[in-house]
């Protein structure tokens, strides 16, 4: 039996030839569908991401051999795998490299002055890298910024330029607060009376209502909106867009806020290409970008399609399995390059790029720019010099003749290049020795850099040999170290006159840098030529990792020569998914006020196992998306003090319901190591899951060592504090809860948005369900889908989320310290609403209104307080709001002395 059209919507797509076949009709119902995404059942690794389904060959067609199939050559080894269930609207999925919809420029979207520019969308709001949301902007087309919007680390920006260039470029930001996944952004700009506002606001959708996100932003000077001829869009094309979902948008024009362009993509069917909306603007979908009315149950790809068949061929099928990224990823054993090596080529800006960590055999210098001749060399000993961390081994100059010799493609000329490399030189030579020497096409035709013993000589020349400029400068004592030489051009103030900056950067953090300037009346051209012949005072120096770039970006090596030693988790994750865009990987940072553990040096693993490297050094959660084929990584932060993201009663759980009290989570005793470094041991040895033997309160020891790669010794004893919480948390863990959502369908959305380590709160547990009566909060671990013809089986492996219940300084909601000790002074009828309560140790409970309500635990119970009445140093008095007896507004219960407690008292 195949899966009926109807069946729940459900839709299974192979993609072939780059377009998406349905094959619903072809899965076989005797072996359902199953979809297993997230941890492993054990909850100690990340598993990839899973579906099994089979289908019907009788006609080959999914045969990869098959000359006579229709998807011959087509189909094979990775074949992409969508499974996916309708929604009730739709949206423009923005995946990709370049995946955006756009309506033409016209004179209506030319915006001087008063613009208010709003976008309703699913993206992740604290990610590293910026999401375009709506723009009028093309960094290809000459003076083609106007304005744009997007959402980065939390912030919300607005980006205008007042004459269509970088120079011209005008900015305001405005801190956002803890968002929801779907959300409305919205700014406004006015640059009238010789000044300019921004304000910035968020709201649940562009209905409202909208409130202020961050503080106003103003400037002085009108800075007008430059009027170019780009296109509007909703996302951008390659440059940061969405890795999400737009809903819909709005621009409006002048104080009157006229509508100049509303696509809303709620209603347009599925696959739609091209729209008008409601301001009469026509808008078209472009290049990765879709909209769709489906939201993904799983994305990822058919390792193999094997042939099966019954006796006498009557019945043919293919039992196919399919899996996340992650398959494919452990499967590579291919350290991933150094990071200079990795960072270099990967800016935008890079024309030409040598590293040098050619073997020690080499001749020439090669360079991974498709186009780049290698670079010709004489006198240099490759692989010599190892000392660099951010590098593979460089050459040392040895030799009666030193030089390197190459060619940089022609290229655009942008008005600014610069030429940059790192080197260890250990002493200032004793007489003039050329140190770099390149060809330009621009008015200094041939540059010179000089070293003496006391400075340097900064030389330009014309075409006809006639000396530019010629600077010379006492340099500070930059020897014995690594540094990085940088020569750049850009245009000066004024108009028609070039700026010839020379810098040294010391390689490593907290080295100095120096910097020297000199301006000439030209044009800047571009770099040409590398022709560099070193004198024998230079021999024993090493050089490597030569780039040329038609921008003067100064930051392109920042942090690769010391491997990005100091950077935090969530920025080396981003970096990493900004190098390999191979591997989509998206982060979310769950409070962009306390960074993620800062790391060591980058190691020259492989690329999956640096991502959990950083992952396992945070304290996240590493998943795959079920959305596209891409990782996702959720901070420590993200997964602490969580609002529920899916509620479920008693009723609606499908038996069984087995909570479990085992040690397969029990870490007591725990060692963290930092490579090459210290470590730091925690041992819990008291409460009922401490060290202690099982006779004594206990349960024993159970001891685990981890390496993390933290960047300093004294994080491992906090990373072992916060692992030994976690391994000694005492509450039952449900690896089994299981929802039939063809029973409840009220709960389909919900259960649709949920993503791994999300919060799940269970209400009216019956006692005997293991939770003494309590509500029960978890986190999400795994969740497999099976959906039949007439039935949709969900089954979610959780921990609890008890642990995850942390303390933040200053926080309004979470910045509460508990006492260490309160009791009740006499028993509690079950009509009273007040307590007298004795504070036996520790600090006394708070009286001040402004921190009520607040929660308490009583004997199982959780409460709200809504008042606290300090008679005695050693007594307070509360309202009962829920959890107890009737709330009685203005009651209270009192007692007073000093007898044994009944219940004791936690604050929560």
């Amino acid at each position: 039996m195949a899966f009926p059209e109807t069946a729940l919507g459900l839709r299974a797509e192979l993609e072939i030839g780059g377009e998406r076949v349905d094959v619903t009709r072809r899965v076989y119902t005797r072996d359902p569908i199953t979809i297993v995404q997230g941890m492993s059942s054990e909850g100690t690794r990340v598993d990839p991401s899973t579906c099994n389904l089979t289908l019907n060959n009788r006609d080959g067609r999914f045969s990869p051999r098959n000359p006579m199939g229709p998807y011959y050559g087509l189909i094979g080894r990775n074949t992409p795998l969508h499974i996916s269930v309708p929604l009730g609207e739709s949206y423009l999925s923005v995946h990709g490299g370049s995946a955006y919809a756009s309506t033409p420029d016209d004179p209506t979207l030319d915006i001087t002055a008063v613009i208010d520019i709003r976008a309703e969308v699913r993206v992740d709001w604290s990610g590293p890298v910026a999401r375009w949301l709506v723009a009028k902007w093309d960094e290809t087309i000459t003076a083609g910024r106007s304005y744009g919007i997007w959402a980065q680390e939390s912030r919300l920006f607005i980006l205008w330029s007042v004459d269509g260039t970088d120079d011209g470029i005008r900015h305001a930001w405005f801190q956002l607060p803890p968002l929801p996944r779907r959300a409305a952004l919205r700014v406004t700009l006015d640059t009238t009376g010789g000044s300019w506002t921004a304000r910035g606001y968020w709201a649940p959708t562009m209905d409202g209502p909208w409130e202020p996100a961050g503080d106003t932003v103003t400037g002085t000077g009108s800075h007008p909106i430059h009027v170019s001829t780009a296109p509007l869009t909703v996302g951008m094309p390659a440059q940061g867009v969405p890795a999400g979902r737009m809903y819909r948008a709005a621009v409006r024009s002048g104080t009157a806020a006229t509508v100049v362009a509303a696509p809303d993509f709620r209603t347009a069917p599925e696959g739609t290409a091209s729209f008008t909306d409601g301001a009469g603007r026509v808008w078209t979908v472009q290049d990765q970008a879709r909209v769709s009315a489906r939201e993904p149950l799983f994305t990822g790809e058919i390792a193999s399609l094997p042939s099966r068949w019954g006796p006498g061929g009557h019945d043919v099928w293919v039992p196919a399995e399919a899996a996340g990224i992650l398959r494919r990823l452990q499967q590579g054993r291919k350290p991933v390059d150094s990071t200079l090596r990795r960072r270099i080529p990967s800016e935008r800006s890079c024309v030409a790029y040598w590293p040098m960590e050619d073997g020690a055999a080499a001749t020439q210098a090669y360079s991974p720019i498709a186009g780049v001749a290698p670079m010709l060399t004489t006198g240099l000993a490759y692989a010599a010099d190892e000392s660099l961390i951010g590098s593979a081994p460089l050459p040392t100059l040895s030799g009666a003749t030193l030089a390197m010799t190459a060619r940089v493609p022609p290229h655009a000329a942008t008005g600014r290049w610069m030429i940059s490399h790192v080197y260890h030189l250990a002493a200032a030579p004793a007489v003039d020795t050329m140190f770099m020497e390149f060809t330009t096409t621009g008015t200094a035709r041939r540059i010179t850099v000089l070293l003496t013993s006391l400075g340097v000589r900064f030389r330009g020349y014309a075409a006809d040999g006639s000396e530019l400029f010629h600077l010379y400068v006492v340099t500070p004592n930059f020897y014995g170290r690594w540094n990085r030489l940088e020569v750049l051009a850009r245009p000066a103030g004024t108009s028609g006159q070039i700026t010839y900056h020379l810098g040294w950067i010391g390689a490593m953090p907290g080295d100095s840098a120096h910097a020297y300037t000199e301006t000439i009346t030209g044009t800047v051209g571009t770099v040409s030529r590398i022709d560099t012949r070193w004198g024998p005072a230079l021999e024993g120096m090493t050089i490597g990792h030569l780039g040329v770039f038609n921008s003067a970006d100064t930051q392109i090596y920042t942090g690769a020569a010391h491997a990005f030693t100091g950077e935090s988790a969530l920025q080396r994750l981003g970096r990493l998914a900004m190098e390999e865009s191979a591997v989509p990987l998206t982060t979310t940072d769950g409070d962009t006020t306390r960074a993620s553990e800062l790391m060591g040096p980058q190691s020259r693993a492989t690329l999956l196992e640096l991502i959990e490297e950083a992952a396992a050094l945070d304290g996240g959660i590493l998943a795959e998306r079920p959305d596209h084929l891409g990782l996702w990584y959720r901070d420590r932060t993200s997964l602490e003090n969580q609002v529920p993201q899916l509620a479920l009663t008693y009723g609606q759980l499908a038996p069984p319901i087995e909570p479990v009290e085992d040690d397969q989570h029990v870490r007591n005793d725990v060692t963290v190591q930092r490579p090459g470094g210290s470590s730091g041991h925690v041992v819990i040895e008291d409460g009922p899951l401490g060290t202690a033997p099982p006779e004594l309160g206990g349960v024993g020891i159970y001891d685990t060592s981890t390496t993390v790669n933290a960047y300093s010794d004294d994080r491992t004893i906090h990373i072992a504090g916060w692992q030994a919480h976690l391994g000694t948390w005492d509450e039952a863990r449900y690896p089994s809860i299981r929802i039939q959502l063809h029973r409840h369908p009220e709960l389909i959305p919900a259960v649709l948005g949920l993503r791994i380590g999300d919060l799940i709160r269970i209400t009216g547990l019956p006692l005997y369900a293991g939770a003494g009566g309590e509500d029960v909060e978890l986190h999400l671990q795994q969740i497999t889908h099976v959906p039949r013809p007439r039935a949709w089986d969900v089954t979610l492996v959780c921990t609890p989320a008890g642990p995850w219940r942390v303390g933040v300084v200053d926080s309004p909601t979470h910045g509460r310290l508990d006492t260490e000790g309160a009791e009740l002074f006499a028993p509690v009828g079950a009509a009273d609403t007040q307590l007298w309560v004795t504070t036996t140790t520790g600090p006394e409970w708070v009286t001040d209104p402004i921190h009520h309500p607040l929660d308490v635990r009583m004997g199982g119970e959780v409460m709200t307080a809504t008042s606290i009445t300090g008679l005695a140093e050693d007594q307070f008095a509360r309202h009962l709001v829920t959890g107890w007896g009737t709330a009685t507004s203005g009651q209270a219960w009192t007692t007073t002395g000093g007898a044994a407690a009944d219940y004791s008292v936690q604050g929560v």
